[in-house]
């Protein structure tokens, strides 16, 4: 699914940087740690992604991450466990569908805008949110680049699950079709994506039905309908109807699928944003947004370095996933070894919270990471995180810089909020934001919580990702 969890941020600490420069290079960065309480005194007074607009051609959608407005985890170690059991269901699901398309057999596991991209932590999901318009309806959805097909719960609703947008009634709108079941829309869905399209047995509609890998699932009628993207407006929109629908969606009216098929948001709205999209993930969880855009103007940006791209890698073609080649990591000025890098194959997400590498990667990772910050305290790993330090107490740490390398000498800086989560509110158990893969054949996967404060773009027709270094705000 999409289920997405929204990035990790640093839950108890509120951290100000600076990078020091060391032997000519940027190796060390410099963090000071000040205390902050937990709970409504962090919560924004602006809390769900409402803002967004046109400029230059550009859609521009507000983001935000799920914990913008409160948290529903009375501790950080509950919300954690809640975060690492969603990134494991999600991982799990990524993986049986890349194992289904890498068959050859995709099965059902079931001009230019902006949009705010937020925290849905108010809505209870872990995943960042943005809100759009269909029919005359606002709705905020769940942000996916792991899914095709968008859908929203639906009237009449046999089983929905609570959401605090009113549930979309096709009944009122003017501007709503139902999808007949013979109709090529219908008969392609299932070609497309591996999602489940079939007649219905009291109507001649096209239903579907998608279920994920955590055991949520979407199921209801494809409709036509206009959507509107900050004051873009697409007529005959396609998606989902989803009058069953249960699952990790929180409290959000559905989800915006990204994905590289003909069904997904970016297909159907190429003749408006010519398959480009990007966003900028905000790097806390309070009083921070990022923003989605869609097109690829780079006047809309505010990168603070040039946007650098690697090759997309289209394997299988019929994928909906982004693929890139990682080829090396340097931690400090150290560039790491490791047998994983000759087939360094990773999925770029923006559902999965937490980075996962193949063993032989996060093992040397790990190893020389520790090495250059042995001066610290270590402390007990916690679940899938086993590199973990006491910093209790302190009041700033000098930590290594991390750098990931893409195909074509691509190198993307790690930000520092990107860098650690915070088990603990002392500080007495801060974790590195990485773990490790079981089997060294697996695919890795980059997750949301290494890419804050980057412009990650998506250029699906040039087949290529681009990274920058962005403060991520409302533009």
């Amino acid at each position: 699914m999409a289920e997405h969890l929204m990035s990790l941020c640093c839950c108890s600490l509120f951290l100000l940087f600076m990078v020091v420069g060391v032997a000519g290079k940027e190796e060390k960065i410099v963090l000071y740690l000040q205390k902050v309480g937990l709970g409504e005194e962090r919560a924004s007074q602006y809390c769900l992604p409402k803002r967004s607009r046109r400029e230059k051609g550009a859609t521009i959608l507000e983001v935000k991450h799920h914990s913008s407005c409160s948290s529903s985890f009375s501790t950080t170690e509950e919300k954690l466990m809640k975060i690492i059991e969603s990134d494991n269901s999600r991982i799990s699901s990524l993986y049986n569908r890349i194992k289904n398309f890498d068959s050859g057999s995709p099965k059902t596991v079931l001009s230019e805008s902006q949009i705010p991209i937020t925290s849905g932590a108010k809505l209870q999901t872990l995943n960042y949110i943005v809100s759009i318009k269909l029919g005359n309806n606002e709705m905020t959805v769940i942000v996916d680049t792991g899914s095709d097909l968008t859908w929203v719960q639906c009237q009449p609703c046999s089983s929905c699950y609570n959401q605090q947008d009113p549930i979309f009634n096709p009944s009122t709108s003017q501007s709503y079709q139902q999808i007949p079941c013979n109709s090529p829309t219908c008969s392609s869905v299932q070609i497309a994506t591996g999602i489940s399209s079939f007649c219905g047995s009291d109507q001649p509609s096209c239903n579907y039905s998608f279920s994920y890998g955590d055991g949520s699932h979407t199921s209801g009628v494809l409709g036509w309908e206009q959507i509107d993207l900050a004051g873009t407006i697409i007529d005959g929109f396609v998606f989902g109807c989803g009058q069953s629908n249960y699952g990790l969606f929180g409290g959000t009216s559905g989800l915006m699928g990204l994905g590289r098929t003909q069904l997904s948001l970016i297909s159907q709205t190429i003749l408006q944003f010519g398959g480009i999209f990007s966003y900028c993930l905000p790097p806390r969880e309070y009083d921070s947004s990022g923003s989605l855009v869609l097109g690829g103007d780079p006047s809309i940006f505010k990168n603070n370095t040039p946007v650098s791209y690697t090759r997309m890698i289209l394997d299988p073609p019929e994928s909906p996933f982004y693929f890139v080649n990682l080829t090396g990591i340097s931690i400090g000025a150290v560039a790491i070894q490791a047998s994983g890098f000759y087939n360094g194959k990773v999925l770029i997400d923006s559902g999965t919270a937490i980075t996962r590498l193949v063993p032989s990667i996060y093992i040397a990772l790990r190893d020389e990471f520790m090495r250059q910050f042995s001066e610290y305290l270590v402390a007990p790993g916690y679940s899938i995180l086993d590199t973990c330090f006491n910093l209790a107490g302190l009041r700033e740490v000098s930590i290594p810089t991390m750098k990931f390398v893409f195909e074509g000498g691509v190198e993307v800086d790690v930000d520092v909020n990107g860098m650690f989560y915070y088990v603990k509110e002392d500080a007495s158990q801060v974790c590195l934001a990485l773990a490790s893969l079981t089997y060294e054949d697996e695919v890795g996967i980059i997750g949301n919580y290494q890419q804050k404060n980057l412009r990650v773009i998506y250029d699906t027709l040039g087949s290529r990702l681009g990274f920058a270094e962005e403060t991520c705000g409302w533009l």
